[in-house]
């Protein structure tokens, strides 16, 4: 295929209408075969498999314990910080705070992406007092107005 030919207008009918190149898709809420074929293989079993797996892990297998508290206490994303930051009550409080998350990543005590965490919060934080800080501001120009 030359590299002209796929840029030209396809000419005669087309198996999908205009608009919809990629065709209706699958409906919604449907399953993937394999997925209901396993379905079907694990009804009725699974509350033996259940206590299966449970008399292994109570017997040692440290697999199956695994498994089990896996599904009943998920692992964390996260860590708990802990990060000395000063008190934030001006939008320019926030300024002091970010270096205070940049001098944890320098020192090491914050990863980067934590400290992106981190630093997301404190931008929710100045957004949230620029907002009542702007609002107290109108209030005020609109009290003199009247």
């Amino acid at each position: 295929m030359s590299p002209t030919s796929k840029n030209k207008p396809k000419s005669g009918p087309s198996r999908f209408a205009p608009g919809n190149p990629g065709g209706p898709g699958r409906p919604q809420g449907s399953r993937n075969a394999a997925s209901l074929m396993l379905d079907r293989l694990a009804d009725g079993e699974a509350q033996a498999i259940l206590a299966d797996v449970m008399a292994k892990a109570k017997g040692g297998d440290l697999k199956a314990a695994e498994m089990i508290l896996a599904r009943v206490w998920p692992q964390r994303k996260g860590r708990p910080v802990a990060l000395s930051i000063p008190p934030i009550a001006t939008p320019e409080d926030v300024v002091t705070a970010l270096s205070a998350v940049l001098t944890a990543v320098g020192d090491g005590r914050l990863t980067p992406d934590e400290a992106t965490l981190v630093s997301g919060l404190l931008e929710t934080k100045r957004k949230a007092l620029e907002t009542v800080e702007i609002e107290h501001r109108l209030c005020k120009l609109e009290s003199k107005k009247s």
